[in-house]
This record gives structure tokens, C-alpha cells and sequence, in this order.
């Protein structure tokens, strides 16, 4: 029997079938000197690199739940950044944001300082890299101008690669998208296009909060009800493994807010999955605030590394209720 070769990924038959030529449109002659077109010759494995999709983009990052849960369910909120070598002199900040006026990917304001956007869509599978390239552009665009996005080089440097990992990433939840005009002349108002995508932002934007004592959990006021949702890191199957437990044996509610002598108290409803990592989903009592869930939540995470640690084949109405939660799954991304 001939012996296996070991499959190769996009990207590293990219890098050998480029070699040491340069990369040109796709429509222009490749520089190899076929006489085909760079798209269908170097080019081709190429766009198969910068297409190939990275399930969790933000892994390795300080704040991989809260990098998930701004690119995806809170919509209206900032972090500061900092660089692994330093800022550029004319480049005061550099600040992550939900998104920006008319979906810009980023933005450079009047006075320096950089906006990056991260509810964008992407031109590769890699949403780390594509940022990365984005933030680049904006390090050097001209001042007071938006950064229109393109896709990146399929070498081309990642977030974790431009970011100092050892830095804090520290979620700022706003109540509405004002933040877009910071760093501008206060007596200026914004007009035309920017004054109606405000507009329409700030009037969509669910009341949101960020709870304080674990990390990656947002509760949101949607109106005829309340919602916890939280992001976790640990692994998929291992932690609906956990839920099930949890849910079969009654102790996978939050507590009991306010509202509970109505007859509604919190539940497990189901999860998200979104960039590699799941979002369990709990309904709450109108009355319960993110304040009211801090308590609940650090005593849930007690008992859900308890149940994490359990090696043992789950029961039946485990696996029943394991089930449950698997049907109930959504898949953001």
C-alpha cells in the first residue's frame, strides 16, 4: 500500500506553490512566465489561503469571550488597544469599536487618534487577519478621513501579531453610539450621512450591561424580557456535557430576581455558537437588572466548574436534557 501524504492546508500549499513571486492583479499575467493569468495560476492556492476559515479568530487574545460577545451581541461598546511595538508619534490611541457611522471599518479622526470597527463583514475566513490589515491602513490614513475595507494579504500579519498580549482588553458598554463623536469640536454637530446612521444606531441599540464578576457574560433589556448571555471558553462538548448536568439536576438557573413572587424566575433557554466558542442564553424576570445577576452568576460559575470536572458517562435524563440544549443551539458565526 502507498503511503499516506499528509494533507496540506491552504495555506502552506500556498506558500510553496508562490515561491519567490511577487503578487499582481488577477487578471495580470502571472510573473512566473506561464502566459496564464495570476488567478489561475500562483494566484489560485493564493485566494484559497485568504479564504480558508479560522474558527476562533480571537484565540489567544486577552479577552476572547468579550472580543466575541462585542463582535456579536452587544451593540454599542469600545476597549482601548494597546500595540505590541508602540503607537506611531502622530497616532494619539488606537480604540475598538462595535461599529462605526455607515459601517465604516475604521476611522481616523481629525486629531490622530483610530477607530477600528469590528461588526464588519470580512473579505477572508480569518476575521483576526482582516482586522489586522484594516488596523494598518488606519495607523497611517490621512487624518480625518474612513478606512474602506479590503482583503488581506494571505501572509499578512494577525491581530495577535500587532497587539500587546499581555495588556488588558477592558470592554466599555455604552447606553448609545455618542462615542462616535468624541475627539471632535463639541460646538459641531453631525450632519448629512453620519447624523442619520446615529440616528438609526442609537434608536436599534438594546440597553446592555456588562456584569463585573465573571467574564464574557452581557445582560440585555429586550423589552417583554430580559437576557444573560454568556461566553465561554471552554470546550463545546465538555461544557454542554456540564449544562446537562446542571439542567437535569434543577441547578441550572440563575436565582430568583425581583420579579420572582410574579411566578417568572430565570432559566436556561438554550445557546449561541460564534467564533468557536458557545454562548449559553438565559431568559430573566423583566425586573432583574445586571446588578441583581452578580450574585447568581459567580455562584452558577462555582457550580459549573464543579460539574466541568466530572469525567462520568452522563444519565439518562442528562443526556436527555443535553439534548435539549443541543436543539436549542443557534449559530451566529
Amino acid at each position: 500500500m502507498a503511503k499516506k501524504r499528509r494533507p496540506q492546508t491552504p495555506a502552506a500549499t500556498a506558500k510553496e506553490s508562490e515561491g519567490s513571486y511577487p503578487v499582481v492583479g488577477a487578471r495580470q499575467p502571472c510573473p512566473c512566465g506561464s502566459g496564464r493569468r495570476y488567478k489561475a495560476c500562483h494566484g489560485r492556492a493564493a485566494a484559497h489561503a485568504v479564504t480558508e476559515l479560522v474558527r476562533r479568530p480571537f484565540e489567544g487574545l486577552p479577552g476572547e469571550s468579550d472580543w466575541v460577545a462585542l463582535r456579536e451581541l452587544v451593540p454599542a461598546a469600545t476597549a482601548r488597544l494597546t500595540l505590541k511595538d508602540g503607537l506611531p508619534d502622530d497616532v494619539p490611541s488606537v480604540t475598538l469599536a462595535t461599529v462605526l457611522p455607515m459601517a465604516w471599518p475604521a476611522l481616523r479622526r481629525d486629531n490622530g487618534e483610530v477607530l477600528l470597527g469590528l461588526q464588519n463583514d470580512t473579505a477572508s475566513g480569518d476575521l483576526s487577519r482582516d482586522l489586522a490589515s484594516t488596523l494598518q491602513r488606519a495607523l497611517t490614513a490621512r487624518p480625518g478621513s474612513p478606512v474602506e475595507g479590503q482583503r488581506p494579504e494571505p501572509e499578512g500579519p494577525r491581530l495577535q501579531d500587532l497587539l500587546d498580549l499581555d495588556a488588558p482588553f477592558v470592554p466599555e458598554v455604552h447606553s448609545g453610539f455618542e462615542f462616535w463623536l468624541d475627539g471632535t469640536d463639541s460646538a459641531e454637530q453631525p450632519s448629512g450621512e453620519v447624523a442619520a446612521s446615529l440616528e438609526r444606531a442609537n434608536s436599534a441599540a438594546i440597553p446592555t450591561a456588562r456584569l463585573a464578576g465573571v467574564e464574557g457574560a452581557y445582560w440585555c433589556d429586550a423589552g417583554d424580557k430580559n437576557h444573560l448571555r454568556w461566553v465561554m471558553t471552554h470546550p463545546e462538548e465538555q461544557l454542554l456535557d456540564a449544562l446537562a448536568r446542571l439542567h437535569a439536576a434543577g441547578g441550572s438557573s440563575l436565582g430568583d430576581g425581583p420579579s420572582a413572587a410574579e411566578g417568572e424566575g430565570s432559566r436556561l433557554v438554550g445557546s449561541f455558537r460564534a467564533h468557536g466558542l458557545t454562548v449559553p442564553v438565559w431568559d430573566l424576570p423583566v425586573g432583574m437588572t445586571s446588578e441583581d445577576c452578580e450574585k447568581p452568576a459567580a455562584a452558577f460559575a462555582e457550580r459549573l466548574a464543579e460539574a466541568l470536572a466530572v469525567t462520568a458517562p452522563l444519565t439518562a435524563d442528562e443526556r436527555r436534557a443535553r439534548s435539549g440544549l443541543t436543539n436549542r443551539q443557534v449559530t451566529l458565526s
